[in-house]
């Protein structure tokens, strides 16, 4: 086996792993990207415990031939990195919407967010979501607001008999 073969043999390898033990990852459309950004964009997201890394179209193909759906792979056009985490996707996707905003370049293409696959229009969505907290402040908050309201309308009516009975006793 040649020396380059077994190169490509490793790459792919190493990109079927990323797929593998990474649940959220985002195909980022990865062209006209000076040098000085790519570097700014790997060190925000190396600060944020996340990767990006720059593949080769053909040799992800080759990986992933069956793992992932054709509507998935159809996204492995022109220069395409991989950005991934094992933590929060919520602020992966800001990262990288910030650094988009912010510079006018990259895109996002596709992405697979804790095992679903999304189209790239449906990322804005996932950049603007709320953190995991905020998340769960809001949904106790929505389990909540019946039950007091239900408080309330159970407690008006004894409050009017408590206000009655004090005009009564006041006259008496």
């Amino acid at each position: 086996m040649s020396l380059n073969r077994e190169k490509k043999e490793q790459k792919a390898n190493q990109i079927r792993e990323d797929f593998d033990n990474h649940d959220t990852l985002f195909l980022v459309d990865y062209v006209n990207i000076p040098v000085s950004k790519s570097i700014e964009l790997r060190t925000q997201l190396r600060e944020n415990r996340c990767s990006i890394k720059v593949i080769k179209n053909r040799l992800a193909l080759k990986a992933l031939e069956d793992e992932v759906p054709e509507e998935f792979k159809e996204n492995f056009r022109g220069p395409t990195a991989i950005a991934y985490t094992e933590s929060n996707p919520v602020h992966l996707a800001r990262i990288l919407n910030d650094f988009m905003d912010t510079h006018k370049i990259l895109g996002v293409k596709a992405g697979i967010v804790e095992g679903q696959i999304i189209e790239g229009e449906r990322f804005k969505e996932i950049a603007t979501l709320g953190s995991r907290k905020e998340l769960v402040t809001k949904i106790g908050y929505l389990m909540a607001a019946p039950l007091t309201q239900f408080l309330r309308t159970w407690q008006a009516p004894l409050t009017s008999v408590g206000s009655m009975l004090s005009q009564l006793k006041s006259k008496k």
